[in-house]
C-alpha cells in the first residue's frame, strides 16, 4: 500500500488559480483605457483593405491590470527553469547564460538596429559578426564560417546540402549517408528531408564507431559520415583519425555534430580531427538556453574545399580603397557574388541577438577560459558519475559504458527495472518532486531505459552531491514501495500527462463562450 510522499515543490496555489484568464473575463472590465484622439482620423479602409481585416471582433478576456499581471507571473512560475533549480540537460538544452549577456543584447545599438539597415550604417553589428566568425574559426580549426543557420538541425541541413553541393559540382551523384545508430534524432531526419538514403553504423563494444561495420558501408555512393565527437554516449571515440581517412578515402565529406562541443572546447579542433564540416550550437555550448523552442543559432565552418558552397550573403571584410591593410581598418558588407552557394537559408543573416551573447561570452573567457570550461564540464561529469557510485546508485543504475565520460553520462535503468519495479521515466517524475528537473531519458536509443546526464561547467560541488543524494534517495524509496515513483509527480502544477497522447493529440485552442 502507497505512503503519501512527504518531499514535494512547493507549488501550492490558490483554489482558483486553475482559472485561465478568459474564465477571469467580466464584460467591460479594462486594465487600460484610451483616451479619445485628438488629431485627425482617416477611414479604416484607407489604412486596411476589407479582405484583410476580420468580420467579428476577436473574443479576448476582459480583465484588469493586476489580474494581466498574476496571469503571467503565475504562467512563469510554473515553469521549470535554471534560475530556480538544477537542470541535468547542460549545455544540450539549459547552459547557464551569464546575466551580463542579457545586458549587452539589450543595448539599443544591437537591440534596435533594423534587419533591412544597409549595411554601411551597420558597421558595428557586422563588425561583431565578422569577429565572431573569425573566433568560431579559432575554436573549430576550419577557415571559413557562415553564421545563417538558426539552429543545430538547421546547421545539420546547411551541413549535408553542402554535402550535396561539393559532390554536384564534381559531376557525382551519390545516394546515401551514414550515421551512428546513436546519432540524434535530427541526423536521420536531416538526411532525409535532403533526399539522402539514411545507413546506421553500428556501435561497437566500447562505444566508440564500429571501424570494420563503417568499412563495410563505406563505398563510393556514400556522400557523408555525420558524428558527434564526444558521442552523444558521453565517449571520445579514439579511432577519430582513422575514421576520417576511411571516409575519405571513398570520397565522401566528414560531417561534425557539434552538440557536444562543450566537452573539447580550446583542448582539441574537429577541424584538426580530419572534418570537412562542423556545426555549433551558439545557443548552447556559448549560452543562452533554448528551453521552451529557441531563439537559437547554429553557423556552420567548413575546409577550403567546401567554403564556395557556403550560404550567401557571407559577412567579409573589405580593406578601404588608399589604405595598408591593417587588423584595425577595412569595412564590413555583405558578399552577394557567390556562384557556387547553396543560397539563402533564412531571411536576414540570422539570430543577431544570440551572436551577441556568444561574441560576449567568448570574448570574457578568452582562449583559456573556453579550455576552463571544457575541463570542468568534463570534471564535473565525471565527479558525478563517481559520486553515483560511492552511493550505491549504480547497482541500479549502471553505466552504459564503463569508461571515462567526456561532459555527460549514459546510465540505464535496466536493472532499476528489473529489480526495483520502476521505469527510467518514473525516476524522472519523482525527480521533479525534489526541485530538480531531470536529465534527458530513453536516449540515446541504443542504451536500455537511458538517463543521460549532463551537469555542466557551472553547477557547484555542492549540487552536484545533492542531485547524487536525490537519486539514492529515490531508489531507496522505490525499494520500499515502488508505487511512490510510478504515480509521481506529486507537487507540480499537472500530475502525470499522456505525454505521447498530447504529443499526437495536442489541445492548443481555448474555447471560448460567447
Amino acid at each position: 500500500m502507497s505512503t503519501t510522499p512527504t518531499r514535494s515543490l512547493s507549488f501550492t496555489q490558490a483554489a482558483d488559480d486553475d482559472l485561465t484568464i478568459y474564465e477571469r473575463s467580466a464584460p467591460g472590465r479594462r486594465a487600460f483605457v484610451a483616451p479619445e484622439t485628438d488629431v485627425p482620423t482617416r477611414p479604416l479602409d484607407e489604412l486596411i483593405p476589407g479582405k484583410l481585416r476580420r468580420k467579428t471582433k476577436p473574443n479576448l478576456p476582459e480583465v484588469s491590470e493586476p489580474e494581466i499581471v498574476r496571469h503571467y507571473v503565475r504562467l512563469s512560475k510554473r515553469n521549470f527553469d535554471l534560475d530556480t533549480g538544477f537542470y541535468p540537460l547542460g549545455s544540450c538544452t539549459m547552459k547557464h547564460n551569464p546575466k551580463l549577456h542579457e545586458r549587452i543584447a539589450a543595448l539599443p545599438g544591437n537591440a534596435r538596429l533594423h534587419p533591412l539597415q544597409d549595411p554601411a550604417h551597420a558597421q558595428g553589428a557586422l563588425e561583431l559578426m565578422w569577429r565572431l566568425q573569425d573566433a568560431l574559426s579559432k575554436i573549430s580549426g576550419l577557415p571559413h564560417v557562415s553564421l545563417q543557420p538558426s539552429a543545430g538541425s538547421h546547421g545539420e541541413l546547411a551541413g549535408v546540402l553542402l554535402t550535396r553541393a561539393y559532390h554536384e559540382d564534381r559531376g557525382e551523384t551519390r545516394h546515401k549517408v551514414l550515421t551512428p545508430e546513436s546519432a540524434h534524432g535530427t541526423n536521420p531526419a536531416t538526411v532525409t528531408m535532403a533526399g539522402y538514403e539514411v545507413v546506421k553504423v553500428a556501435t561497437d563494444t566500447e562505444g566508440n564507431v564500429d571501424l570494420d561495420d563503417l568499412r563495410a558501408k563505406a563505398d563510393s555512393d556514400v556522400a557523408c559520415l555525420m558524428l558527434t565527437n564526444p558521442s552523444t554516449l558521453g565517449l571520445f571515440d579514439p579511432n577519430i583519425a582513422e575514421i576520417a581517412k576511411i571516409v575519405h578515402d571513398v570520397g565522401a565529406t566528414l560531417y561534425y555534430d557539434g552538440a557536444n562541443l562543450n566537452a573539447i572546447m580550446g583542448i582539441t579542433r574537429p577541424g584538426d580531427m580530419g572534418f570537412d564540416i562542423v556545426h555549433f550550437n551558439l545557443h548552447k555550448s556559448f549560452t543562452q538556453p533554448h528551453g521552451g523552442g529557441g531563439p537559437g543559432s547554429g553557423p556552420i565552418a567548413v575546409s577550403d574545399r567546401i567554403e564556395p558552397y557556403i550560404p550567401r550573403p557571407q559577412v567579409v571584410k573589405r580593406p578601404v580603397a588608399g589604405v595598408e591593410p591593417k587588423a584595425d581598418t577595412g569595412t564590413y558588407d555583405l558578399d552577394y557574388d557567390r556562384p557556387k552557394s547553396i543560397g539563402r537559408l533564412r531571411g536576414f543573416q540570422g539570430n543577431y541577438g544570440v551572436f551577441v551573447r556568444s561574441y560576449a561570452y567568448i570574448r570574457s573567457l578568452g582562449a583559456e577560459g573556453l579550455r576552463d570550461v571544457s575541463e570542468v564540464a568534463v570534471l564535473n561529469a565525471n565527479y558525478l558519475l563517481a559520486k553515483l557510485g560511492k552511493l550505491g546508485v549504480l547497482e541500479y543504475l549502471p553505466a552504459a559504458f564503463d569508461r571515462i565520460a567526456m561532459h555527460e553520462f549514459v546510465l540505464s535503468g535496466g536493472p532499476m527495472k528489473a529489480q526495483l519495479g520502476i521505469k527510467t521515466l518514473d525516476l524522472a517524475k519523482r525527480l521533479l518532486d525534489h526541485g530538480v528537473h531531470p536529465p534527458t531519458v530513453y536516449f540515446p536509443l541504443i542504451v536500455d531505459e537511458a538517463l543521460l546526464i549532463e551537469p555542466t561547467e557551472t553547477e557547484t560541488r555542492e549540487t552536484l552531491d545533492r542531485f547524487a543524494e536525490i537519486v539514492a534517495e529515490v531508489l531507496e524509496e522505490a525499494k520500499r514501495d515502488p508505487e511512490i515513483a510510478r504515480q509521481a509527480p506529486y507537487g507540480t502544477p499537472v500530475r502525470r500527462l499522456d505525454e505521447a497522447g498530447a504529443a499526437r493529440r495536442p489541445v492548443i485552442r481555448q474555447p471560448l463562450t460567447s
